[in-house]
């Protein structure tokens, strides 16, 4: 009777077969012992079991059989990579950026990034809603390719983890037990362009665990986001159920502790930035060409601009665009110079705040055009806006018996429990379907404060 053969191997680094690659994975994905896992897992190489008998040489027949438990073991365990979206996405464990101080071509030194313990609020980078999904389009249009063994140009390993870790400029590469460190929970409801929705799994992180960057509501209903990830087999830009295709009850909402007002890219279906720094003149006027100039056009329009724009509004500066201004402005009493068309820092700061005389002689937020007959536009009452009016409205619908979905409030921060309580006064009203979808227009409005 012949003896099993114990031999501690490693696993080829260029070998295809499912063994070595199941092994390559398991041995990256160890957790260490200070997360939880044990000390076979993380620092000792995996015991490979050559069964030998007698008339079979070791080789050929072992070799099969060996390819053959690798594959069950594959199967078994869910290891093919499924299809898109519900791509497995493995991920890597804490350590520092990929670079730097350790050179350009040195691997990472796990432990070497400070603890979560020890980095404080006031030591986070800094960032804005703009910035973070500026940062997640970056890997996006580069078609960075998934891994959870290399790091990007930037240091930033190539999971879904690393990718959070990069939007958020953060000093080392998290994982998705410690993100949430470095973020405050919030309600579903709350979302905006930069948070995320995060899965994690303790009984087995690499497994299920995935974790995505919300962009914004793909409409009315809140069904869906657009998610920013990174996963199989490269970053992208998807539509997708709130919160994701698997264990989407798991996945809890966070917000970055570092992030700060200003330019923000917007959430609602309206998609116009809000409390965004004025860009500079010269984005405006004849020949320009920006989403600056789009964002004037809707502004304009919800503070009564509309009949300027025959179409649009647009990114190319147009007449229409330079007439809604000088009216916004005349608006306001200014006269000559201060009245030409051309927006500058005092002008777009009225707009974006909502404060100001709306067009056609009514007064901005706290002013005579939050009345019956002066409804304010559609472009208020919005995921991420925040304005007089909305908490005007929030406060109509509690005096009118509508306001049962509030927990706290009403504010001036647009919430789902704004969008559900105007839906009931529309349904009230016996409206339907996208006559009562939960965002007041004009009639709305007017009956409301009848």
């Amino acid at each position: 009777m012949t003896v099993p053969v114990f031999e501690e191997i490693e696993p080829a680094a260029d070998c295809g077969c499912a063994g070595c690659a199941r092994q390559r994975r398991d041995l990256a994905l160890g957790l260490p012992v200070r997360a939880g896992g044990h000390r076979s897992a993380h620092g000792a190489r995996r015991a490979l079991v050559l069964v030998t008998a007698a008339g079979v040489v070791l080789g050929g027949g072992a070799g099969a059989a060996g390819a053959r438990a690798g594959d069950a073991a594959e199967i078994t365990d869910g290891g093919t990579v499924p299809a898109d979206p519900d791509a497995d996405t493995p991920q890597g464990d804490r350590g520092p950026l990929h670079g730097g101080a350790l050179g350009p071509g040195a691997p990472p030194s796990p432990g070497a990034a400070p603890t979560t313990s020890q980095i404080s609020l006031p030591s986070l980078r800094k960032t804005t809603r703009t910035e973070i999904v500026n940062r997640a389009k970056t890997w996006v249009t580069a078609g960075v390719p998934y891994s959870m063994e290399r790091y990007w140009s930037d240091g930033y390993r190539q999971d879904c983890s690393g990718y959070i870790s990069m939007a958020w400029n953060l000093p080392s590469n998290e994982w998705t037990g410690s993100l949430d460190r470095f973020a405050d929970r919030i309600d579903r409801a709350d979302l905006q362009p930069g948070d995320i929705l995060l899965f994690h799994n303790p009984a087995d992180p690499t497994r299920g665990s995935h974790v995505t960057i919300f962009g914004g509501w793909t409409d009315y209903t809140h069904a869906s986001y657009t998610a920013y990830e990174q996963t199989k087999p490269r970053a992208r830009k998807q539509a997708t159920p709130l919160a994701y295709w698997a264990n989407s009850d798991r996945y809890v909402a966070y917000r970055y502790k570092g992030v700060v007002s200003g330019g923000s890219t917007g959430g609602g279906a309206s998609g116009t930035p809000t409390a965004t720094p004025f860009p500079g003149a010269a984005m405006f006027g004849p020949g320009a060409n920006n989403a600056y100039i789009t964002q004037l056009g809707k502004l304009l329009v919800a503070r009564g601009g509309k009949s300027f724009y025959t179409q649009g509004p647009g990114p190319r500066w147009g007449e229409a665009d330079r007439r809604a201004t000088q009216a916004f402005q005349q608006a306001q009493g200014w006269k000559g110079g201060a009245a030409d068309g051309l927006p500058g820092p005092r002008t777009w700061a009225l707009l974006v705040s909502g404060q100001g005389r709306d067009i056609g002689g009514s007064s901005g937020s706290g002013g005579s055009s939050a009345t019956a007959n002066g409804f304010p536009g559609r472009g208020y009452f919005r995921p991420g806006q925040s304005n007089a009016y909305v908490e005007k409205l929030g406060k109509q619908l509690v005096k009118r018996g509508y306001g049962r979905h509030y927990v706290s409030g009403p504010g001036p921060r647009w919430t789902e429990a704004d969008r559900r309580n105007v839906e009931a006064f529309q349904q009230a009203q016996g409206w339907r379907g996208g006559a009562a979808d939960g965002y007041p227009g004009p009639e709305t409005w007017r009956r409301l404060f009848r």
